[in-house]
């Protein structure tokens, strides 16, 4: 059993390290605005989450629902330092890369807001404020008409 426990928590570790160094990348590549890549990286990230997460059910199984510390008290004196390093190593590096995706996350959002309000500049910038303006024809344009009818027109 301590073989499984920490073999997973190894590949734990090494996963964590490697979603970080994919957290960083995905944030250069935001601030780049290149969506094409951000949007390919995001399924490496999230594939990457979903092995992690079968790791970390594979030591509950294994466990039977203890918690790794607790176990660790059981083993010896070398083996007890072992889990509790890699322990460590995982639970920093899993506090990093939460907070590498909260800033993603964030600018993602920030550059949602932007682009949004451009384009509602934009829009409104196209679109024709006053009634009193020249129609495709060339002749002012009429207001709109406001009461319902079925045909319109002069007689």
């Amino acid at each position: 059993m301590y073989r499984i426990v920490r073999e997973s928590l190894d590949r734990q570790a090494k996963g964590l390290s490697l979603l970080g160094n994919l957290l960083e990348e995905e944030y250069d590549l935001l601030r780049a605005r290149d969506s094409g890549k951000v949007a390919s990286l995001e399924f490496s990230i999230q594939e990457l989450i979903r092995q992690m997460a079968r790791e970390k059910s594979l030591v509950k199984r294994t466990l039977g629902g203890a918690r790794v510390m607790v176990y660790a008290e059981t083993l010896p004196e070398d083996q007890k330092k072992d889990i509790g390093e890699l322990f460590d190593a995982v639970d920093r590096r899993e506090q990093r890369a939460s907070r590498s995706a909260s800033r993603n996350a964030q600018l993602s959002l920030a550059l949602l807001d932007q682009s949004t309000r451009n384009l509602q500049a934009l829009t409104g910038m196209a679109t024709p404020k006053k009634d009193n303006t020249y129609s495709r024809r060339g002749g002012m344009r009429r207001p709109p008409q406001i009461d319902a009818a079925l045909i319109t027109g002069r007689l």
